[in-house]
């Protein structure tokens, strides 16, 4: 390979590797962002409701018997 090829390999990789980087950027942002208003409209329905954001989820039993388990109300704790 002489050196004009090789020059062009490593401009056309850093290309790839420039235009990944953007691509995990924008997508590691509109994650943040997607986490962010889920956080925001749990926090409102919880408000609204009363109903704990791990209720919202499904998870209510679990912590019920977490709060049951530290208040003595059962034998064991898991």
């Amino acid at each position: 390979m002489n050196s004009a090829q090789s020059t062009d390999k490593w401009f056309q990789d850093r290309a790839a590797q420039q235009i990944h980087m953007e691509q995990l950027k924008r997508a590691e942002r509109f994650n943040g962002r997607a986490a962010m208003l889920g956080i925001v409209i749990g926090v409102l329905t919880e408000a609204l409701t009363g109903a704990g954001i791990a209720h919202q989820i499904g998870l209510g039993a679990l912590v019920d018997g977490y709060a049951a388990c530290r208040t003595q109300f059962l034998p064991f704790c898991f």
